[in-house]
């Protein structure tokens, strides 16, 4: 059993198709019934946000796992397989690990860092237990996610990332333009990035700000917040041509502000600030006269230089050490079954030869025959002992090789009798 995730998220996907992708409560129900009742699925948990659709799942199989649950994304936006499964993505077992581990630190948001992500992986968990659909392995992985989430944030300043981000943007927009303060600023997105990009210019006190979002219903919402105006998307060639300084958050696929939307600038200087992957702004807009294009690549030594950017690294680390303890306590977990059949196979050896013994020699006295009994006893520990730990140690060696495969071959162990120790769930061994 592996895990599978199959998702759509900000990083792979514009607007449009995330917006399709999306589903309310009554609709994630559903999702998450459909493919609990999978094929090849035992267990299944889906994280749904604004910004992301993530379907996780422990399978039996691979390929025909990645058909259904691709499947069911595609069917639930109503868009045809062309259109959606170029922006779909897929991760599989320590891949998966690994990715989750990063949503939970925040370094996969388009905000990095936001908190809220957090708490939408514990809604998650907490709706697969409530609906049964996530047993054992889940629960331990999204258990450990949390952790590592919550490990990020109390050991770093991940939270400061975005922020220094759109300071550090700003403050090059500066230098063409011209402080903040009673300047004309554009936001072009309506997510988290968007919010704070919004609320940064609000408090730098920016003459006008409006918000500019395919949906005007959330441009609406987040210009509310800081008392600014919200425009459609039809509307932004006329914001742009207002503005002082642009800034775009929204990561569609495809530009939203090609160059002949922004024009000669000569007479009124703009500063465009492009902080989505991929691009909002056509980079040949940067070549315009009196244009100054700011992207992430532009801002990515300062980054990593300040403070923010060290932070980020941080946790980067955080996940690594995270992920490699989590895949070692799983693969020695994997095999704990195979050492327990083991040792209950060498214990019915010694109880089989002390009843031989019992038989051959009625009359031994109890003295000697309990100390016959720990001789035996220590001479079966001894000879399982070094097999045991090094197939523990095997185990978190990379390669195709089953090392607890190859015990159970070499002993003639029961098949049955590791999966009766797999289902009865013993603790760790401890030799």
């Amino acid at each position: 059993m592996s895990v599978l995730v199959v998702g759509i998220s900000h990083n792979s996907a514009p607007v449009s198709l995330l917006e399709a992708a999306s589903v309310d409560t009554e609709g994630l129900q559903k999702l998450l019934t459909d493919v609990a009742g999978c094929e090849h699925v035992s267990e299944a948990a889906v994280i749904a946000t604004c910004n992301r659709l993530e379907i996780y799942t422990e399978v039996e199989r691979f390929h025909g796992s990645v058909e259904e649950l691709s499947r069911r994304i595609i069917e639930g936006a109503g868009q045809t397989l062309e259109t959606m499964l170029p922006h779909l993505y897929v991760h599989y077992d320590d891949g998966a690990v690994s990715h989750l581990f990063k949503v939970a630190a925040g370094l996969d948001s388009m905000a990095v860092g936001e908190g809220q992500i957090l708490g939408q992986a514990r809604a998650a968990l907490q709706l697969g237990q409530e609906m049964g659909t996530v047993g054992p392995a889940l629960n331990s992985l999204f258990q450990q996610a949390l952790r590592v989430g919550k490990r990020s944030r109390a050991e770093t300043d991940i939270d400061r990332a975005a922020p220094s981000l759109v300071t550090a943007s700003l403050g090059r927009a500066a230098r063409a333009v011209g402080d903040v303060r009673g300047k004309r600023v554009a936001v072009v997105g309506a997510g988290a990035m968007a919010g704070l990009a919004t609320a940064t210019v609000s408090r730098m006190e920016a003459a006008d700000v409006v918000v500019v979002n395919r949906t005007t219903a959330n441009a609406e919402r987040l210009a509310n917040e800081y008392a600014a105006r919200s425009a459609s998307l039809e509307e932004l060639a006329d914001e742009i041509a207002a503005a002082d300084i642009v800034i775009t958050c929204a990561g569609a696929s495809g530009l939203l502000v090609p160059a002949d939307m922004v024009g000669d600038r000569s007479s009124h200087p703009i500063a465009l600030i492009d902080l989505a992957l991929p691009h909002d702004i056509d980079p040949a807009a940067g070549s315009l006269p009196g244009v100054t294009l700011i992207d992430l690549a532009a801002l990515a030594d300062e980054l990593h230089a300040s403070p923010a950017g060290k932070e980020v690294l941080a946790v980067r680390d955080i996940v690594t050490q995270e992920v490699a303890a989590f895949l070692s306590a799983r693969r020695q977990s994997a095999v704990t079954p195979t050492v327990v059949a083991l040792r209950s196979m060498a214990t019915g050896v010694v109880d089989t030869e002390m009843e031989r013994l019992d038989n051959k020699l009625p009359d031994l006295d109890e003295a000697t025959r309990a100390e016959v009994l720990r001789t035996v006893r220590r001479v079966a520990d001894k000879l399982l002992h070094e097999p045991t730990v090094r197939v523990k140690e095997l185990a978190n060696e990379s390669g195709v090789v089953s090392y607890a495969a190859a015990l159970a071959e070499l002993f003639a162990l029961d098949p049955e009798a590791v999966s009766a120790v797999t289902r009865a769930d013993v603790p760790g061994d401890h030799s």
